[in-house]
């Protein structure tokens, strides 16, 4: 399984502050993504290379963001200050996932400001909700080249990740192995008070960064 991308949830009032200091960081500006009508929450997204990307999201004042599993997580974790809300894994083929999780999966989609409509499924919001150290699933229904990940603003890529959490559960729900369950990133575990992701470690020109 690969890392798609990781989500960093924030209040509205410091959401425009966010994007701009972990652009710094990271050496790039962000781009505006656009709305999840569905979900109740907007983003803007920073393409990294080795097809990844960041992602800083905020709730709307819309109803959509105290009923949709993503607009609340996206709240709860806004409500505790801000932070990592977790990382997103996306598969080829959703099914089995949701299979495994005896559920459906549901639609996205969000409005990109030139007008195209990005649309994907996902699955696993349930589980965030009850466990931040699990990720969820994605499956993006738009051709590669349309994809967040898909125009790289900056060299800098993802090296690897720490969550606080139990390994053996999360490789049990990704169908993964414990000691290397994500492709080309490095998965550290660590002790917190709170379980979910703690945080990035990123490859920049100027060095590494942890966010």
């Amino acid at each position: 399984m690969r890392l798609d991308h990781v989500s960093y949830a924030v209040a509205r009032d410091s959401f425009a502050s966010t994007v701009q200091w972990i652009g710094s960081a990271l050496g790039a500006g962000f781009v505006d993504g656009g709305v999840h009508p569905r979900f109740g929450t907007r983003n803007f997204i920073l393409p990294l290379s080795g097809g990844t990307y960041v992602e800083v999201v905020t709730t709307l004042d819309h109803p959509a963001a105290d009923r949709a599993p993503f607009g609340q997580a996206v709240a709860r974790r806004a409500a505790e200050g801000g932070g990592w809300l977790g990382w997103v894994v996306s598969v080829d083929d959703i099914a089995p996932v949701e299979a495994r999780l005896g559920r459906t999966s549901a639609e996205g989609h969000r409005v990109r400001p030139d007008g195209f409509d990005l649309r994907w499924k996902q699955i696993g919001l349930l589980e965030l909700l009850d466990d931040p150290q699990l990720p969820y699933f994605l499956q993006w229904l738009v051709p590669i080249e349309e994809r967040p990940s898909a125009d790289p603003r900056t060299s800098t890529t993802i090296h690897g990740v720490s969550i606080a959490g139990d390994a053996a559960s999360i490789a049990e729900f990704l169908g993964e192995p414990a000691d290397h369950p994500l492709e080309q990133i490095d998965v550290t575990w660590v002790e917190d008070e709170e379980p979910g992701l703690v945080s990035v470690e990123f490859a920049t020109a100027h060095g590494p960064v942890t966010i």
